[in-house]
C-alpha cells in the first residue's frame, strides 16, 4: 500500500508544498469541505497565508431513489442537477423542491454553526483551492466544482491527499487544476491512507474557522465580534 498519511494535519502540511505557487496573494481562497476536509485546509492556509472557510456541499437524493444523485446544493444558494437522472424521475419537479428545502435547511443550519454569523467569503474573481481529506467518487466535489464556477471563481484548484487515478484525471478535467498527492492503484477507501482518520466534529469544524477568523482580523482568541 502506498504511504499513509500520519494525521489530516500532516497531509495539509505536505499538500501545501505543492499550492507554493499560491502562497502571500490577496487573491487566493481555502475552502476545506466538512467535516474531515476542514482541519486539512487550515494547514493549507496557514501554510499560504491565504484565509480559511468551508464549502458546503448536500446531496440532493430523490425520495425513492436516494442512491441516484439529482444534483447537489452548495453554499451561496446555488443548485446543480443531473438532468439525466432528473429526466428518469416521475414527478421530478415537485420531489427535487422538496429534498432541496430539506437540504437547504440543513446547509444554512450548519453555515450558521461554522460561521457563527461571519459573512461567507466572496469568490467571484477569486483563486479558490479546495480541500478535501480524500477522494472516492468524487461527486460532492464535482458538485463544489460546478457551483464555484456558478459563483464566479477565476481559478479553483482541487487539492487532496488522496484519492482513485481516474476520480483525480476526471476532477482535473473540470477544475483548472487538480493535485493528487497519492493515487493507489487499489484504493478502497480514504480511510486506509491515514494513521489516524479519527472523526471530525461541528465543534472541530467551528474552532478552526473561528480561530482562522480571528487570526486574519488581529482579534485575540476568545474576543467576540
Amino acid at each position: 500500500m502506498e504511504r499513509a498519511f500520519l494525521n489530516r494535519t500532516e497531509a495539509g502540511r505536505s499538500l501545501a508544498e505543492k499550492l507554493e505557487k499560491y502562497a502571500n496573494r490577496n487573491d487566493t481562497v481555502v475552502l476545506g469541505l466538512p467535516r474531515g476536509g476542514v482541519p486539512v485546509a487550515d494547514e493549507v492556509a496557514k501554510s499560504l497565508h491565504a484565509p480559511l472557510d468551508v464549502f458546503i456541499v448536500r446531496k440532493l437524493g430523490v425520495p425513492g431513489f436516494e442512491e441516484l444523485a439529482a444534483g447537489a446544493i452548495a453554499s451561496g444558494g446555488v443548485r446543480v442537477l443531473n438532468e439525466d437522472v432528473v429526466r428518469a424521475i416521475p414527478y421530478a419537479s415537485e420531489a427535487i423542491e422538496a429534498v432541496t428545502a430539506k437540504e437547504t435547511a440543513e446547509l444554512e443550519r450548519r453555515e450558521q454553526i461554522y460561521r457563527e454569523g461571519r459573512p461567507a467569503p466572496e469568490l467571484c474573481d477569486k483563486i479558490v483551492i479546495l480541500v478535501d481529506d480524500g477522494l472516492a467518487t468524487g461527486a460532492t466535489m464535482r458538485a463544489a466544482v460546478k457551483a464555484l464556477r456558478q459563483r464566479g471563481a477565476a481559478r479553483i484548484v482541487v487539492a487532496v491527499p488522496v484519492g482513485p487515478r481516474d476520480t483525480c484525471e476526471e476532477l482535473a478535467h473540470e477544475a483548472d487544476e487538480a493535485i493528487c498527492l497519492s493515487t493507489p492503484p487499489f484504493f478502497q477507501a480514504v480511510g486506509q491512507y491515514y494513521e489516524d482518520f479519527s472523526q471530525t466534529s461541528d465543534d472541530d469544524v467551528r474552532e478552526l474557522l473561528t480561530r482562522a477568523a480571528q487570526e486574519s482580523s488581529g482579534e485575540k482568541p476568545g474576543n467576540q465580534q
